[in-house]
């Protein structure tokens, strides 16, 4: 089998205790009172390469967001509600405070914590400058000082800090990409036109590879080229990538599109732009405080704002739409051949999370197709499914025992999409509890599933038709309802979402994640997982432009756990519908035995 995935303990309480003193008496040496460390690398990615794992390494918390503030005598992460079980567990909370995001920020722990003239330093490469501005003014009311440093103090301390990536860039085929990467250009030429700005740096990876129609392998999970690129109105743009990571013939290729440079040119070239006082576009959830204040102090006038790329790559094209649906038949065969195993081999007490995992890897991989997993598997048995982005690791796996749920979160990386599942099954007899919670979760997911709404609503419109099963019996989860999905890019991505703060309009081709929830501490967790792909519906009599959903991802739901009592007779014909559709799309693709299996368990309730 390719092994995608490592479940190995990454980091342990235990190094806080020996690498923190290490920092502080680095920044002591400096004349620094204090060091912030996101969970960021200079493009404020999600997943970052192994060289920018700084908060992992300094903390032992391996969660893909959150923001460590170490002072000379306490210290603090601060991180969001999928996180707080999971960094109670990897930091040792003697030496860290961890911080709840939703009960306290880290600008207001700054603001609290830092002490009237202390100088607190952060690494302007790994913070936005909206990110910068904010903490300026923690810092100001506090009576303190912020200062930017040359070089991270980490990486000093870090002696065996491994290498930048450099793996090689590949070009993906018009026939995946559906459009040249010249016509995406002059789309984005046209965009900057009418903004008035004379360039555009793109400092988000995925802006990247989607406008040059590029793929690469610099970070996990992700097939990403590190680089940037800055598009003027008028010329060619120019690439900025280690010329290590081209061949002769993907060099020809790009070289056709645009000038290409060494990422170290990147700095005199916005110089060069801002001596001659041009306007350029930043992308203020991406381009880092450092390259901004490089065109400002050369005389430039940035442009702080969104990435016009990010919303022309959220809407995905014919090419992209077909491809994904070809990844979902290929990705629902795997599943499901994965769902027959379990229930064959979990009752008896002798599959652990990680063989789970490791086998829903082994069935995808079969494929011959598969290019990677898309993010880490969540593979959750008992209460560590309620540990919303749990990661199972040698030391916290157990095996699934009778009487408990399991909950399985997992994704897949091939060249023609990008999917994401969860799915969560009874081993043995579930509790009444069990099924009413997990029927909540179906009645949710059901209810944005089949939502109508008109042209121009956005993700946080919808997001309480997930929750209101839940909040009708005073329960919720702490979680979005669904994020964006790339096309062969980012399992996370944006502009779109379902979620308090998903304010960007859907549109036609924008590919969404339905995945309400439940999690009881220490019990079980649930959820639900489809992506789902944003199309126009016809209403007759209406008189607006309507949209709804089409759901892409296939593979059984655990109709053991369902209460049909809780259900409408429109939930049930819609859970029947969805499993007829996934016993005849996926019937050629599976074996017999798995195929008589899922006849079986995706037979209609009734």
């Amino acid at each position: 089998m390719a092994q995608f995935q490592s479940f190995d303990d990454l980091a342990d309480p235990s190094q806080g205790t020996e690498r923190i003193p290490l920092l502080r008496a680095e920044l002591a040496r400096r004349g620094l009172d204090g060091f912030i460390v996101p969970r960021a690398d200079e493009h404020q990615s999600e997943y970052v390469p192994a060289n920018a794992e700084r908060l992992s390494w300094l903390t032992g918390f391996t969660g893909s967001a959150g923001t460590a503030v170490i002072l000379a005598d306490k210290a603090a992460l601060v991180v969001d509600g999928r996180y707080t079980l999971q960094a109670a567990a990897q930091v040792d909370t003697s030496l860290i405070e961890i911080v709840p995001l939703a009960e306290t920020s880290a600008e207001a722990w700054i603001e609290a914590n830092i002490g009237q003239g202390k100088v607190l330093g952060y690494d302007p490469w790994l913070h936005t400058a909206k990110g910068i501005e904010a903490l300026a003014k923690a810092v100001a009311k506090a009576g303190a000082r912020l200062r930017a440093v040359d070089s991270n103090p980490i990486d000093v301390v870090w002696q065996d800090r491994p290498a930048a990536p450099r793996a090689q860039v590949t070009i993906r085929s018009l026939e995946l990409a559906g459009e040249p990467a010249a016509a995406k250009l002059a789309r984005v030429r046209e965009k900057l036109d009418k903004e008035r700005v004379d360039a555009l740096l793109v400092s988000d990876p995925h802006n990247f590879a989607w406008a040059f129609n590029l793929r690469g392998g610099d970070v996990a999970y992700t097939p990403l080229a590190l680089g940037y690129a800055l598009i003027p109105a008028e010329g060619r743009p120019t690439l900025f990538l280690d010329p290590s990571k081209l061949t002769n013939q993907t060099g020809d290729v790009l070289g056709g599109l645009a000038d290409l440079a060494p990422p170290d040119a990147l700095g005199p070239s916005l110089e060069k732009l801002g001596a001659a006082g041009a306007r350029v576009r930043f992308d203020q959830g991406t381009a880092a405080s450092a390259l901004i204040e490089r065109l400002r102090e050369a005389g430039g006038n940035p442009d702080n704002g969104s990435d016009p790329i990010t919303l022309m790559k959220a809407v995905k094209n014919p090419a992209e739409i077909a491809g994904t649906r070809t990844a979902h038949l290929r990705d629902g065969a795997a599943v499901t051949r994965f769902l027959h195993w379990l229930e064959r081999e979990a009752p008896g007490g002798r599959v652990s999370e990680i063989e789970a995992a490791e086998a829903l890897e082994a069935f995808r991989a079969e494929s011959g197709a598969l290019r990677d997993v898309s993010f880490p598997t969540i593979s959750g048995s008992g209460p560590n499914g309620a540990i919303v982005h749990y990661r199972v690791t040698r030391s916290t796996d157990r095996n699934l025992a009778l009487g408990e749920l399991y909950l399985c979160d997992s994704g897949a990386q091939y060249e023609e999409g990008t999917t994401d599942i969860t799915r969560t099954v009874a081993v043995g007899e579930p509790s009444a509890e069990m099924r009413d919670r997990f029927t909540r979760v179906l009645k949710g997911h059901i209810a944005v599933a089949t939502a109508l709404f008109p042209k121009g609503s956005s993700g946080a419109q919808l997001d309480p038709f997930a929750r209101r099963p839940l909040w009708d019996v005073g329960l919720d989860f702490d979680h979005g309802t669904g994020h964006g999905v790339g096309a062969y890019l980012s399992v996370h991505e944006g502009p779109q979402r379902i979620a308090k703060t998903g304010h960007t309009p859907l549109e036609p081709g924008m590919i969404l994640s339905n995945e309400p929830g439940y999690y009881k501490t220490g019990a079980y967790g649930i959820r639900i997982e489809n992506l789902i792909l944003v199309e126009p519906r016809e209403v007759p009599g209406g008189e607006r432009p309507m949209l709804g959903f089409e759901t892409l991802t296939l593979a059984p739901i655990d109709r053991r756990l369902v209460d049909t009592a809780l259900l409408s007779p429109g939930e049930i014909a819609w859970l029947d519908e969805y499993h007829a559709r996934v016993r005849h799309e996926l019937a050629p693709l599976l074996d017999q035995p798995t195929r008589e299996w899922l006849n079986n368990v995706a037979q209609p309730l009734g």
